[in-house]
C-alpha cells in the first residue's frame, strides 16, 4: 500500500509539474499565435475564389513525400549555418537619407525582409526582428546575426507588405512593435486577423485577395497568386491566403514573390504587371520532398524570366536554418543557372543596399563550401503543365 500511495504521489507531482510546464509554454506562445479570422472578415474570405471547403486552396495542390521529408532530417548537410559571424553592414536612418540616385534601392536585412525604397515610397518586406522565427522566445530556428539595421532605426514606412502567416514571415514581436506607427499594413485575405489581435488599428490594415490592388500614397501594390501554405498552430492549415506583391511607382515595378513553388500563372503575372525592374525571389530553404512549397534555386531564375524581370535578388536564404540544405547552396546553384541564360543576379550582403539601375560587379562574400548541385538534387515543381 505505501508503495502504491508513493506512486501516486510521484504521478500526480509529475503531473503537476507538466501542467505548469505546459501552461508556461502556452502563456509563452499564446499571443504569438494570433486570431482566427470572424465577422465581415471571414465573409469576405468565403467569397474568394480561391476559398474551397472551409479553407484557402492553391490551383496546383501541394505534392509531398512525407517519408523523403522525415530521412532529410537525418542527412542534413554540414554546413546548414555558417561557422563564422556574416559580413553583414550595419547601419541607422541616415543611410536612406539620401535617395537613390536612380529612384529604384533595395536593402536585403536577410531572409525575406526588404527595404525597397522605389519612386520616394518605401516598403518593408516580411519583417522579422525577432531572434527566432517560433512562437516561442527560447526554442525554434535562431537567426544567424542581429538586425543589421534596428527596428527604430528604421525611416519612416509607407507600407509594411506581408506575404503570409507563416513564423518566418509575420513575426508577432515586430508588427507589435509597429502597431503605433504612420504605416499601412497590405497583406493577404485573413491575415488582417492577427495583425488586430496585436493591436494594429482597422484603418490600418488593407486585406487583398490575388490580383486586387490598393493604392498607398500614391503607390500601387497588387497581390499576386502563390503556390504555398499558410498556419500558426497546427490546426489552422490553409485558414489565411498566401500572396506575392507586385510595386508599381511612376518609374519602377517591382516584384516580391513570398514564398511560393513554381506555378504556371507566373507567366500571367509578368503579360500583366511587368516587366519588372527587380525581382525578389525566394531561393532557399527546399527539398525535392516538398517541392511545391518553395521554388528553388533553379527554379527561381526560371520564374524570373516567366516574370520579365531585369534584376533577379534572391531572398529566403541568408538568415535561418529551415532545411536540409548547406547555407550557400541556393545561392551557388542560383549563379550556376543564371549564367547559363546570362540573367542579372545581384547578391547583397544582409544590410548592404543595391539599385538595380546600376548593380554593381559581384562580390562572393559568402565562404566557398560543398554544395549539391541542380543534378544531383534537382527543385521540380509538380503539375506544371
Amino acid at each position: 500500500m505505501k508503495i502504491r500511495s508513493r506512486l501516486a504521489r510521484t504521478g500526480l507531482v509529475a503531473g503537476g509539474l507538466l501542467a505548469v510546464v505546459l501552461a508556461a509554454i502556452a502563456a509563452d506562445a499564446w499571443t504569438a499565435l494570433g486570431a482566427r479570422a470572424s465577422g465581415a472578415r471571414r465573409t469576405r474570405m468565403e467569397r474568394s475564389p480561391q476559398w474551397q471547403d472551409g479553407h484557402f486552396e492553391n490551383p496546383q495542390p501541394l505534392w509531398n513525400d512525407w517519408w523523403g521529408s522525415l530521412s532529410a532530417m537525418f542527412k542534413a548537410s554540414p554546413d546548414v549555418g555558417p561557422a563564422e559571424p556574416l559580413p553583414s553592414l550595419p547601419g541607422d536612418r541616415h543611410r536612406f537619407e539620401t535617395p537613390p540616385a536612380t529612384g529604384l534601392r533595395v536593402t536585403w536585412l536577410g531572409h525575406s525582409t526588404t527595404l525597397i525604397e522605389i519612386d520616394g515610397h518605401r516598403v518593408l518586406t516580411d519583417p522579422i526582428w525577432s531572434e527566432r522565427a517560433s512562437p516561442l522566445s527560447w526554442v525554434g530556428p535562431k537567426r544567424w546575426y542581429a538586425p543589421p539595421v534596428a527596428l527604430s532605426e528604421l525611416p519612416p514606412i509607407d507600407a509594411v507588405v506581408i506575404s503570409h502567416d507563416h513564423y518566418d514571415h509575420l513575426d508577432q514581436p515586430t508588427v507589435s512593435a509597429m502597431k503605433d506607427w504612420d504605416t499601412t499594413f497590405v497583406v493577404p485575405l485573413g491575415v488582417g486577423a492577427h495583425l488586430a489581435a496585436w493591436g494594429v488599428p482597422e484603418a490600418r490594415i488593407v486585406e487583398l485577395d490575388w490580383w486586387e490592388h490598393t493604392r498607398v500614397r500614391g503607390l500601387d501594390i497588387t497581390a499576386t497568386p502563390a503556390r504555398h501554405a499558410s498556419g500558426r498552430t497546427g490546426i489552422d492549415k490553409d485558414a489565411t491566403l498566401w500572396a506575392g506583391f507586385a510595386l508599381h511607382g511612376p518609374e519602377h515595378r517591382a516584384y516580391y514573390s513570398g514564398d511560393t513553388g513554381l506555378f504556371p500563372a507566373m507567366k500571367d503575372i509578368g503579360a500583366r504587371l511587368g516587366p519588372f525592374d527587380v525581382t525578389m525571389i525566394e531561393v532557399g530553404q527546399y527539398h525535392s520532398a516538398w517541392p511545391d512549397w518553395h521554388i528553388g534555386p533553379e527554379q527561381a531564375v526560371l520564374a524570373h524570366r516567366m516574370l520579365q524581370g531585369r534584376v533577379l535578388l534572391p531572398v529566403h536564404w541568408g538568415l535561418f536554418t529551415l532545411a536540409a540544405h548547406g547555407w550557400t547552396e541556393p545561392i551557388e546553384r542560383v549563379l550556376a543557372a543564371a549564367a547559363q541564360g546570362n540573367d542579372t543576379v545581384v547578391v547583397p550582403r544582409p544590410g548592404q543596399s543595391i539599385e538595380p539601375g546600376a548593380p554593381s560587379p559581384l562580390e562572393r562574400w559568402w565562404p566557398s563550401l560543398p554544395w549539391d548541385t541542380a543534378a544531383r538534387h534537382p527543385i521540380v515543381s509538380t503539375k506544371l503543365d
